[in-house]
């Protein structure tokens, strides 16, 4: 025998499902009960709760993506290797004074 509560709950299927192929969200009995509120305007926020969660998944992550950090690992690399070589074939205009 099974026991328990019965909620309601909103089905959500995913625009890409390549990973993801719905999303699904527990309704707050309070939403429901609440006037005003209608089923239309429960599923579109589920539904732009959705989008939102998918396209924060999408970008690149930090704010300038991957090929800024290409660019900046490339960036160090050529100016560690420029101190490398002044410090090897001209010591001397490293001494100050």
């Amino acid at each position: 025998m099974v026991k328990g509560i019965t909620r309601q709950v909103i089905l959500v299927k995913s625009p890409d499902p390549k990973l993801f192929e719905e999303a699904i969200f527990i309704v707050k009995d309070e939403a429901v009960n609440r006037e005003g509120v209608t089923a239309d305007q429960v599923i579109r926020q589920a539904r732009q709760a959705a989008d939102s969660y998918l396209k924060g998944a999408r970008s690149p992550r930090g704010r300038w993506g991957a090929g800024s950090r290409l660019l900046w690992a490339a960036l160090g690399a050529v100016l560690a290797s420029a101190a490398w070589a002044v410090g090897v074939f001209a010591p001397g205009l490293l001494m100050i004074g």
